[in-house]
């Protein structure tokens, strides 16, 4: 893991990371698994988090103490269901210890045709796990904000490593990619107001009250003037990806919901982020309006399995903050990959720390007489920017 204060131009890192083995053992009284002796066992999973903050440091801070132990918390109905190669019982006991309850078959009436049941894989529990522990750490957010100082809000890149498999949740625009063999597998993608433009249309249009008198839920390409009334004008709304022409009303001189693309992207003017946790006390500028209705907290997760694959000690997983991928693309990080660790012999676990120092040096920059300097003499990231790697071959990747 390495990590550099936004290229050196403050004092205060905003950035968050934590790196724990969690070990998970089954909640007390639950049932519905056969008890093999091995099923009776809890396990352990390897957890890497990078919480990338934003209007202060609290948020990430307390997800980066807190995230893993609620994602523990959830996995604890799951350690007998897990280790067992039978499907998940559709319903557990309500009451611990219910009689003559052993098997999976004996939770549910078998299938008939009228209600036929949904195939639940045990990879989706676990993603549901994840998914419910981000919005039980948000919701913590919202009850402590006040008593502790959890300012702001963050965002979330989580790899949680269990029984073979790698589970990447992602809230916001921090992003992971494996390197296996040269090639480039993404492991998230990045949630701003132009990849959830359509989400956030349609709460706005099912919901106009959250847009208050000072927004509207279209897009148009640029802020329309009063002097445009009664002229047809470029639009979209939140069943568009193309655009059409419409009669410009009074309602259409608000601020768009969504405004400004790339970087400079902004959900009601103010946050260029669409998920994440906190932001429970955020505001329109000037304005008493909350944006968090807009926010969701829930990541999106992709599973990797490992076991599928020969991986040699050049395959790796590289979780970063925006800071990096602001000036660094995926084919960059690749080749930066390639170069390192080829100069390292194979067996040499601190090549993988080298490795993480050296994209992070890389999209810092130098300083120069006109800021920090990229090798193209583009601007280096101003960002604070953290980056893990993660070995998927060779030494330091025996996850057992």
């Amino acid at each position: 893991m390495s990590w550099v204060i936004n290229a050196g131009k403050s004092r205060h890192n905003e950035d968050q990371a934590c790196c724990e083995v969690v070990y998970v053992e089954s909640r007390r009284g639950i049932s519905g698994v056969s008890k093999e002796p091995s099923h009776n066992q809890g396990f352990s999973f390897y957890y890497w988090g990078l919480f990338d903050g934003h209007a202060g440091g609290g948020a990430a801070e307390m997800a980066s103490r807190l995230l893993h132990r609620h994602i523990r918390e959830q996995l604890k109905d799951l350690v007998e269901i897990l280790q067992d190669p039978l499907p998940p019982p559709l319903c557990l006991p309500s009451t611990p210890g219910t009689p003559g309850v052993s098997k999976p078959s004996q939770l549910v009436s078998p299938q008939s045709g009228w209600f036929p049941q949904k195939e639940v894989t045990h990879d989706s529990l676990v993603v549901g796990a994840i998914e419910n522990a981000f919005q039980l750490m948000d919701e913590q957010m919202a009850r402590e904000r006040r008593g502790h100082q959890v300012e702001g809000g963050c965002c979330a890149l989580v790899v949680v490593y269990l029984l073979g498999k790698m589970y990447v949740a992602n809230a916001g625009d921090s992003r992971a990619i494996i390197i296996r063999n040269g090639e480039i597998i993404p492991m998230s993608r990045e949630f701003t107001p132009e990849t959830e433009r359509q989400r956030l249309q349609l709460l706005g249009f099912l919901k106009p009250e959250l847009l208050g008198s000072e927004f509207t839920h279209l897009e148009f390409p640029r802020r329309v003037q009063a002097k445009e009334l009664g002229q047809r004008m470029l639009y979209r709304d939140q069943n568009m990806t193309g655009w059409a022409y419409k009669k410009i009303g009074l309602d259409d001189l608000k601020f768009p919901l969504v405004c400004g693309e790339g970087k400079k992207a902004r959900v009601m003017a103010t946050i260029g982020v669409t998920r994440g946790l906190g932001d429970h006390n955020l505001k329109v500028c000037s304005s008493t309006l909350p944006i968090k209705p807009f926010l969701s907290c829930f990541p999106e997760v992709r599973v990797y399995d490992l076991t599928q694959y020969e991986h040699c000690p050049d395959d790796v997983l590289v979780l970063g903050t925006d800071g990096l991928w602001d000036v660094t693309n995926d084919s960059e990080v690749a080749a930066t990959v390639d170069r390192v660790l080829s100069s390292y012999e194979p067996n040499d676990p601190s090549r993988y720390t080298a490795l993480a120092q050296a994209l992070v040096l890389g999209a810092r920059g130098i300083p120069r007489d006109r800021g920090w300097r990229l090798p193209n003499n583009k601007l280096g990231s101003g960002d604070d920017i953290s980056v893990f790697v993660i070995p998927l071959g060779g030494p330091g990747s025996s996850y057992s």
